[in-house]
């Protein structure tokens, strides 16, 4: 049985721990409503971008812009992977990265050849443990997010498809559902598929709307088609910079529960220790008084 010091040190340990814990999660519930309440006004317009884009890009020809070509031989496959730059958020950046390789593996076992873009220093040293070639990294941005990192990884991967060095993109990254909810999705940005003719606009039966464009569509496809992209990964971005806090708020909250249910079984631990640790001098102090009156 350990000593009344020793279990008097884990309690104190253990205190101190679940003080950092309590602190992790009330930063985390702080920064959560900022980043919530981004991702919120920015998704509508996100998903309304997409959906006039997908409809304009149906009737234009596929040739109209370079980003609706879809190349014949498909060799090279870029990745952009958003994760977030500190751990300690649950198995949040795990489930980014075992998604990111389970696609890298389906590409590969085409024949593609991987080059990933990683926002996030998890998901950089993820790919760069598994041996993955990458093409740019961006570390330690995700602490203040702003339109131009977006911009910039954009306009890398849009070069990189005009430019037949990249034949497919890709988008990963953690989706903000609720707060027991941040399952990673996957996105193809490049080339940009066209709805079908059957879709139905989504949470209704109504058939798609029809929208009339002026000027003509390769003239909208040129200014759209690259605001598009940069819209997509800037909400890819929002989204795990929120379903980051939510995490870490979670793995905090149980955390401090964790450290509450240990100092309760060491207090008991202390509490056995130190009435086996009296009973002892008891049994020591009888026995003395019985020598010494025999």
């Amino acid at each position: 049985m350990p000593s009344l010091k020793d279990v008097k040190m884990k309690i104190v340990g253990v205190g101190k721990t679940k003080q950092i814990t309590k602190a992790m999660n009330m930063v985390a519930s702080a920064k959560l409503r900022g980043a919530q309440a981004r991702i919120e006004r920015f998704r509508p317009y996100a998903a309304k971008y997409h959906e006039v884009l997908a409809e304009l890009s149906g009737k234009a020809e596929g040739n109209a812009h370079p980003l609706l070509t879809e190349h014949e031989e498909k060799k090279h496959c870029a990745i952009v992977l958003v994760t977030s730059d500190r751990g300690l958020c649950g198995s949040f950046n795990s489930n980014i990265i075992s998604a990111a390789l389970q696609l890298a593996r389906e590409k590969t076992a085409e024949g593609m050849e991987i080059h990933f873009t990683c926002v996030g220093r998890k998901g950089r040293d993820a790919m760069r443990a598994a041996g993955h070639t990458i093409a740019t990294a961006y570390a330690d941005r995700m602490g203040s997010i702003d339109f131009s990192l977006a911009a910039t990884v954009g306009q890398e991967v849009i070069q990189g498809y005009e430019s037949l060095a990249y034949d497919e993109v890709w988008l990963i990254y953690g989706e903000f559902v609720s707060m027991a909810q941040q399952p990673p999705r996957t996105l193809c940005l490049l080339p940009l598929q066209p709805p079908k003719a059957d879709d139905a606009v989504a949470g209704s039966g109504e058939p798609r709307c029809e929208y009339v464009y002026e000027p003509q569509e390769e003239k909208l496809l040129a200014e759209l088609l690259p605001r598009y992209i940069n819209v997509q990964i800037y909400r890819g971005i929002l989204d795990t910079s929120a379903s980051e806090h939510a995490a870490r708020m979670a793995a905090m909250d149980n955390a401090t529960r964790n450290c509450n249910e240990m100092i309760n079984m060491l207090t008991l631990l202390y509490n056995k220790t130190r009435q086996a640790s009296i009973t002892s001098e008891l049994i020591d102090i009888v026995g003395g008084a019985e020598a010494l009156k025999g």
